[in-house]
């Protein structure tokens, strides 16, 4: 395994425009690798941003369809990089709802992993606005860890984040870095997004790697931006505060070992079932 990482978030507000979403991207992508970048990583949606459930499921395509995919699978062997595309929005053969998937590439293109949104974000606020996210995408029911030249990589998606649960599988499954590619909103985002993420990072002695959408975009939506990389003991390596572009960090890998020998809580989870009682 490679004892050191150089990872990119790329930021973007991406439109109702798949074309126009593949073009900026892209464009991002390539200054990432220009600069030494090994991982880029996308954020969610980054393909369409189409809060409408009827108009977005018109404009997705099945997988084998998808020009997104494609786009970003021959970059990535262009460029000899690996790209975390955050997720796609696709059409699932044989279903009316789509799929919030995400993908990782290797540096010659090919799919190694996707793992597809487990948690939904279904909410109705108290001024009656409403986010029903399982209208319009299917959840996912299995938690993904893929093999890197860095070692283990757990795949998330955006509101997963809230699920501590699922990164402590991940971490005791193997995996040292954490994706956490999202469109948080910007009230919420405002509130949790740091925290939760360094959360994440410290509970399980990762590091967490956190792409964003950013800015206001053309379906309504208000995205938070702060792409975020955070080390293994919660420090946040690099920020990408709320523009379109892209920021990158270091990794030294052998950080997880070290924190996971000062604070080795992922071998120290007992049964709730094998507890007496509450009290």
């Amino acid at each position: 395994m490679n004892s050191s990482l150089n990872v990119a978030c790329v930021q973007t507000c991406s439109t109702t425009n798949v074309d126009e979403n593949i073009a900026v991207s892209s464009s991002i992508i390539r200054e990432a690798a220009a600069k030494g970048a090994q991982l880029v990583t996308l954020p969610e949606v980054v393909n369409i941003c189409q809060r409408r459930g009827i108009l977005a499921k018109e404009a997705a395509r099945l997988e084998v369809d998808d020009l997104s995919l494609a786009a970003y699978r021959k970059l990535a062997e262009e460029l000899k990089i690996w790209i975390l595309i955050g997720s796609l929005a696709i059409k699932s053969q044989g279903e009316d709802r789509l799929l919030n998937r995400s993908y990782l590439l290797n540096d010659y293109g090919a799919i190694v992993a996707h793992y597809d949104k487990i948690h939904m974000f279904d909410v109705v606020l108290s001024n009656g606005d409403s986010f029903k996210e399982s209208e319009s995408y299917l959840p996912g029911e299995k938690a993904v860890v893929a093999t890197s030249p860095w070692g283990s990589i757990g795949l998330t998606v955006c509101y997963d984040v809230r699920f501590p649960y699922l990164y402590r599988v991940l971490a005791q499954a193997g995996a040292n870095i954490l994706t956490v590619p999202s469109a948080f909103t910007r009230r919420t985002g405002s509130a949790h997004w740091h925290i939760l993420l360094r959360s994440r990072a410290i509970e399980t002695g990762s590091f967490v790697v956190a792409p964003a959408q950013c800015g206001d975009h053309e379906d309504g939506r208000k995205s938070f931006g702060h792409s975020l990389i955070v080390d293994p003991w919660g420090e946040v390596l690099a920020d990408g505060g709320e523009e379109i572009g892209f920021v990158s960090a270091i990794l030294d890998l052998e950080k997880v070992v070290e924190v996971r020998k000062m604070i080795p809580s992922l071998r120290h989870d007992r049964s709730l079932a094998n507890l007496s009682s509450f009290s």
